[in-house]
C-alpha cells in the first residue's frame, strides 16, 4: 500500500484529470507519480443466439485509425457499472440483453491510469433502436465468437479490454479455440 503525501493537479478536462502524486511506496521509497484519473467504464461481450459476438470497428484518433472493440462506455456519476453496460449495449449495438454475467475488471494501464473497466457477458439479446453519439464513428459487426477469439490470439484485435473480455467470456461461455 502507498501513502499519499501530497497531490498537485496539473490538468482538468471534461472526462479526465492529471495529478502529480507524491507517495511513499511499500518499499519505503518516496516518488512523484503522474496519475491520469478517469471515472471508469464498462465493456460488453454480447453473444447472440447464433454464437456471434458484437464488435465495433471504431475510429480512434489516439490510436491513429480504426480499432476493433467491444461496445463500451464511460461510467456516469453515481451510475452502477452494470447500468452503464446495459445503456451502452443499447446505444452502440442496438440490442438489449436479459442475461448478464460479470467478467471482472480490466485495468487499462495501472502504472499511470486509474481507469477500471468492468467487463460483462450479455446473452439472450433482443433488437432495440441504437442511439449512438455524434462524436462516435463506428460500424457494428457480428462475428463468429470463435473467430473473434482467434483474432485476439493472432494480434488482429489489439484493444486490451476487448481481448480480455473475449478471452474471459470464452472461458465461461465457449469451448477453447
Amino acid at each position: 500500500m502507498t501513502t499519499l503525501i501530497a497531490q498537485r493537479e496539473v490538468f482538468r478536462g471534461k472526462i479526465t484529470h492529471l495529478t502529480v502524486d507524491t507517495v511513499d511506496l511499500p518499499n519505503g521509497h518516496r516518488a512523484d507519480l503522474e496519475i491520469l484519473h478517469h471515472p471508469g467504464g464498462a465493456a460488453i461481450v454480447a453473444i447472440d443466439d447464433r454464437n456471434r459476438v458484437c464488435l465495433l470497428h471504431q475510429f480512434r484518433h489516439a490510436a491513429g485509425g480504426y480499432v476493433w472493440e467491444l461496445p463500451a462506455g464511460k461510467l456516469e456519476p453515481d451510475e452502477p457499472p452494470e447500468l452503464t453496460a446495459q445503456r451502452e449495449l443499447i446505444e452502440e449495438a442496438g440490442v438489449a440483453a436479459s442475461t448478464w454475467r460479470s467478467l471482472g475488471i480490466s485495468l487499462s494501464s495501472p502504472g499511470v491510469f486509474t481507469e477500471r473497466i468492468h467487463l460483462y457477458l450479455a446473452t439472450n439479446l433482443t433488437a432495440t433502436p441504437d442511439a449512438r453519439e455524434a462524436a462516435e464513428v463506428f460500424e457494428v459487426h457480428w462475428i463468429d465468437f470463435k473467430t473473434a477469439v482467434q483474432r485476439v490470439l493472432s494480434g488482429e484485435i489489439d484493444d486490451s479490454k476487448t481481448g480480455m473480455g473475449l478471452l474471459r467470456a470464452w472461458h465461461v461461455h465457449g469451448e477453447k479455440p
